[in-house]
Formats: structure tokens, C-alpha cells, sequence
């Protein structure tokens, strides 16, 4: 799949995995309308090339509006679509204040899990409204999981099920749209040196990074967005997860 000269939409794309993404695809010529919520735009770096769009990914009205407008350059169709919009809060099932909150549970399902669907979705319409190129490809998405998936530690109940939900998308996704030429695929970082961790102590982080086999370091969004960009061009990749973690496979706790 061409990048250049096509529409990338990410999602998440002020902060962390997404802005690194969108900023690589950017980079690559890609025009690139990147959905985050209103604080988080505002507060955006200024990326040639990258369009801020408010968007709650789990408001199918924001996320047909924000597809709106990344399927509107007929001269740079949209092509892809890399989901990196997530929240990860801890929380025990059965907790020193009680049981895990229910509400907590359904917001995390609903941002990462039907987030991703959503814009997926959504995207996929629109993607399939597009002329094929020469090898009858419309798009390729690109979702987000964890390690989490797998190995969900201590606290990570909610966490851990709406990633292991996106890992169980892929394939059926894959298979739905292959027949309007789009693909899907899955990372599952590991440890990744997010805005998540930069409240963390220098020596919470070294910790963290011992723990990993090899490279023993946590993982850079840049190496994300490498990985995203290495799947958009690869075109033989559709319906599976690639894990990105240095080989870790996490402890308990």
C-alpha cells in the first residue's frame, strides 16, 4: 500500500503512539487527519501535514464527521487508518475499597474496545467507496492492543479485556473486509515510553526495563510508528497480531 500521496487517519494522534505515528506518515507524504479529544487537540504539537479533528471515538456521530473529513481530498483518498486512542486505569476486582467499579469496567471496554470498532467501521464504509488501486486494495487498518492481552497483570482486569477484545477482532475483521480490498492488523506493544509513564519515577522506569529480555529498555512510539508504517506497505500482511515487546512476557504483578 502506497503511503504517499493518500489520507491517514489516527486516532490518539496528539500524544504519545498516535502523534508518533502521525507524524511518520506525515513524513512519508500522507496527509494525515489525526482524532483526539478537544484538550488534547488544542494542546497538540504543530505537525506539517497533520489535521487535528475533536473526536470522542466512542461517539459514532464525532467519528462519521471526523471520516467526513479525512474522505474528503477525492485527489488523496483515505487509505489508512491506525487506532492508538486508549486509557488503561488499574483497578483490583476485589479491592481494599471494595469491588472493581462497574463503571470503570464499561469506560474502559468502551473506549478501546468500541472505539476501535467504531472507527473501524466507520472507515472501512468509506474506504470501500474508494476506486481500488492496481492491485484491487482500497485501505489497511491498523489497531492497538497490548501484551495485556496476554499476560494481563494484577489490576488490569478491564485493561486486559478490552485489549484481548481487539486481538479477537482481527481476524474476523480481516475476513469481513477482505472482500472490498481492505486489510486489518494488529500491534501489541509491550512497555512503550508513553505520557502514561512520564508521572513515574526515573527508578519505576528502570525497573520496568529490566524486565525485558532484550532490548532491555522500554519501547519508543517512534518504534511504534515504524511497525504501523512497515504494516501499510507490506501487503501480505492481513488478520494477525504482531507483538512489539522486546520479548517480555509479563509477571503477576
Amino acid at each position: 500500500m502506497q503511503i504517499a500521496d493518500t489520507t491517514a487517519l489516527v486516532t490518539g494522534g496528539a500524544s504519545g503512539l498516535g502523534a508518533a505515528t502521525a507524524a511518520a506518515l506525515a513524513g512519508r507524504g500522507a496527509r494525515v487527519v489525526a482524532l483526539d479529544l478537544p484538550d488534547a487537540c488544542e494542546n497538540a504539537p504543530a505537525v506539517d501535514g497533520v489535521e487535528y479533528v475533536p473526536t470522542d471515538v466512542t461517539s459514532e456521530a464525532d467519528v462519521r464527521a471526523a471520516v467526513e473529513v479525512a474522505a474528503g481530498d477525492d485527489a488523496r483518498p483515505l487509505r489508512i487508518v491506525v487506532n492508538c486512542a486508549g486509557i488503561g486505569p488499574s483497578a483490583r476486582i476485589l479491592g481494599r475499597k471494595g469491588t472493581h467499579s462497574i463503571e470503570l469496567y464499561r469506560k474502559v471496554v468502551e473506549v478501546n474496545l468500541l472505539g476501535t470498532f467504531v472507527v473501524l467501521t466507520v472507515a472501512a464504509e468509506a474506504m470501500a467507496a474508494t476506486e481500488p488501486d492496481a492491485d484491487g486494495q482500497r485501505g489497511v487498518v491498523v489497531n492497538t492492543a497490548s501484551i495485556a492481552a496476554y499476560d494481563g497483570q494484577v489490576g488490569q482486569a478491564a485493561y486486559s479485556s478490552s485489549k484481548g477484545g481487539i486481538v479477537g477482532l482481527t481476524l474476523p475483521a480481516a475476513r469481513d473486509l477482505a472482500q472490498h480490498g481492505i486489510r486489518v492488523m494488529t500491534i501489541a506493544p509491550g512497555i512503550v515510553e508513553t505520557p502514561m509513564l512520564a508521572t513515574v519515577s526515573d527508578e519505576f522506569r528502570a525497573g520496568l526495563a529490566a524486565g525485558v529480555p532484550f532490548p532491555q529498555r522500554l519501547a519508543r512510539p517512534e518504534e511504534y510508528a515504524q511497525l504501523a508504517l512497515a504494516i501499510v506497505e507490506h501487503d501480505y500482511l492481513n488478520g494477525e497480531v504482531v507483538r512489539m515487546d522486546g520479548a517480555l512476557r509479563m509477571a503477576p504483578r
